[in-house]
């Protein structure tokens, strides 16, 4: 850190948003964090040799900079990041990142709006934003559990009650059965790591569900699932399985999916109680959210606090980025059968 810095780092909100409230305390705290050895690097072609600039805008803010003698270009902070070709300062966007970290239910784009002073569409699109950095590809190639370690899966169904909606709404939505109306959300849990995966599956067939297994999990782990059909058959070969039949009961000794449940219930009241409503499209988001509070609560035996999940979520910015187009799927993304902006209705 900056030696003219006084004020210790921020271990509350409160402390937070006094100590980026000063636009160098927050440059030097983003440098720091993306060139921890402090030497910086040019994004765009990996050059060490530099020269740093202050320039001033026509307004008079310091616009702080660096000229890449290697590629001829500048760059600031912000290239080839999450905040790329953002206007909002970094006093803001770090703000944003400690609420959603560490806020257990989410916080809404309006609620964000306020406290920042933007708009409700900017604040729904830091929030996007934020969450793609909070996603650490959550099926990633390396995999959970092993010799001796149980594992539990499960699968939830998220989507609006057909009793409240509207008559039309509702005989379509009845048409197609008690569930084609929800997206499907499946989940991995390793009991010994106290981590999550989680992701939105397009059904719920045994090739689809039991994939995602082989995919996550080390052959030899123990696995307990629920009586689903999709778990039926396949698993075996390759792990130990043990089933609990919810309509007997939910938990037999150890063989249970407690821990998924638990989550479930952490991601719906999220959803229900501060998002209310969110397009299908938008959900794997909001999972990721969800995934990343809940494996940064301990790292082992060590509570994390919120200035550890901030800084967690931080590390992750660069290399990140999600246009307004791709998120709307207003581009040609292939990620996009439809259009919209969930809580936003109107382009940022």
């Amino acid at each position: 850190m900056d030696a003219t810095n006084t004020l210790p780092e921020p271990k509350t909100l409160q402390e937070a948003i006094t100590y980026f409230a000063d636009p160098d305390r927050a440059f030097e705290f983003a440098k720091q964090l993306r060139w921890p050895d402090g030497k910086v690097i040019c994004p765009r072609c990996d050059a060490a040799k530099n020269s740093f600039i202050n320039a001033k805008t026509k307004k008079g803010k310091s616009r702080k900079m660096w000229f890449c003698y290697a590629c001829k270009r500048q760059f600031t902070i912000k290239v080839k990041t999450i905040f790329e070709d953002s206007p909002i300062g970094l006093d803001k966007w770090m703000t944003a990142f400690w609420l959603l970290a560490n806020a257990k239910n989410g916080i809404s784009s309006h609620e964000l709006g306020r406290a920042l002073g933007v708009t409700q569409t900017t604040a729904w699109f830091m929030l996007q934003r934020v969450r793609e950095v909070m996603k650490k590809h959550s099926f990633d190639t390396s995999k959970i559990g092993g010799e001796g370690s149980q594992v539990e899966a499960d699968e939830t169904f998220v989507g609006g009650v057909t009793k409240n909606m509207h008559k039309a709404k509702r005989v379509k939505a009845e048409g197609k059965g008690p569930y084609k109306n929800k997206t499907i959300v499946q989940g991995i849990l390793d009991r010994d790591l106290r981590q999550v995966r989680a992701t939105v599956v397009p059904n719920v067939t045994r090739e689809t569900l039991q994939n995602e297994i082989l995919k996550n999990v080390k052959f030899g782990s123990t696995v307990y699932t629920d009586a689903a059909v999709g778990y039926d058959n396949g698993l075996q070969r390759r792990f130990v399985h043990d089933v609990v039949n919810k309509t007997e009961s939910y938990v037999r000794g150890q063989v249970h999916v407690n821990g998924m449940e638990n989550f479930w219930s952490l991601l719906k009241r999220s959803l229900r109680g501060t998002y209310v409503a969110v397009e299908p499209f938008h959900l794997s988001r909001y999972v990721d959210e969800q995934v990343f509070r809940y494996n940064h609560r301990k790292d082992g035996d060590r509570k994390l606090n919120d200035s550890d999940r901030f800084a967690a979520a931080m590390a992750q910015v660069v290399g990140r980025r999600l246009t307004y187009s791709d998120l709307t799927g207003k581009s040609a993304s292939p990620h996009h059968a439809t259009t919209g902006t969930g809580e936003a209705a109107v382009p940022f």
